[in-house]
């Protein structure tokens, strides 16, 4: 069958819900202003990083590396998810997104461990880091962070950029302590204050990275949306006239910030089925904010 053909089988007609399955309003633009600006500074700072031998400008500017990675990754995912549904994927490619932004949170993962043990490292046999350049590009780095942070700002609906805003604010909170530790060393010459930045800004970043894997997981597993309570959704159910029992609930988000509703309902006469339905979508709509609707009506066994 086509997706001609097909696309009739996705259509919603009257009293079905209302949403679209794919994210038609999303700014592909502030992700890609991100990730032009993100990229062009980022080769400059692993440059000048290794060449300062800054730990605190090299993690800064691993955090850039991996925000231009992320940025990309969050911008080709938000360009899958504006796909309408197909005859393959019904559902449509919503959960490109979050699983974009648990990509990004594993890798962001995986570098705050590798300046972590570097760090700690450097305790014992510290580098001689030039200070003054350490703090010229750091300087430049916090400058383009904040002008990077304040574009994905604009854009707070979806989970996959605010992923990579926790990259970007992760990096600006980078170029700050590569910049206190290029002034230190540059008027103090106390190399220490490199490794000790460096695991601080560690421990900040981590915070922020575990919340997006957590969200991200939840999402992709299937999880109740948080907003809604489980028990009591099937309470109300229950509480509608006309409705003896409810059994084989679920609950979930097919994309990000549009939940669904499929189960069983048990009724007491068949005829009265349509009445009874009207009142349940008025129900889940007003109190838990439930457009998308599927219940299978049942007489009792």
């Amino acid at each position: 069958m086509s997706a001609h053909h097909a696309s009739h089988l996705h259509a919603h007609k009257k009293g079905d819900a209302q949403h679209l399955h794919y994210r038609e309003e999303r700014q592909l633009g502030i992700l890609l202003t991100a990730l032009l600006l993100t990229f062009l500074f980022a080769g400059v700072e692993v440059f000048a990083g290794f060449w300062a031998e800054s730990l605190a400008l090299i993690s800064d500017a691993g955090h850039m590396v991996t925000d231009a990675a992320s940025l990309g990754l969050a911008l080709l995912a938000q360009i899958i998810a504006k796909r309408p549904p197909s005859e393959k994927h019904s559902f449509g490619f919503g959960r490109a997104e979050s699983l974009a932004a648990f990509i990004n949170g594993l890798a962001m993962l995986l570098l705050v461990v590798w300046i972590a043990v570097e760090a700690l490292s450097r305790f014992n046999a510290p580098h001689d880091v030039q200070g003054q350049t350490v703090t010229i590009v750091a300087a430049l780095g916090l400058c383009i962070n904040i002008v990077v942070a304040w574009v994905l700002s604009k854009d707070k609906k979806s989970v996959n950029t605010r992923a990579a805003l926790v990259h970007v604010m992760g990096d600006l909170l980078g170029s700050v302590a590569a910049l206190i530790a290029g002034l230190v060393i540059q008027y103090t010459g106390w190399m220490q204050i490199d490794p000790i930045l460096s695991l601080f800004v560690c421990v900040l970043v981590l915070r922020s990275t575990i919340e997006v894997l957590k969200e991200s997981y939840h999402f992709l597993m299937q999880g109740v949306p948080h907003h809604i309570n489980y028990v009591a959704v099937g309470a109300d159910l229950r509480a509608v006239s006309g409705v003896l029992a409810v059994h084989d609930l679920h609950v979930w988000e097919m994309t990000p910030g549009e939940p669904a509703l499929i189960g069983h309902v048990e009724i007491r006469d068949l005829q009265d089925w349509p009445e009874t339905l009207r009142r349940i979508h008025l129900v889940l709509r007003e109190k838990h904010q439930i457009d998308h609707v599927t219940l299978q009506p049942e007489m009792p066994s």
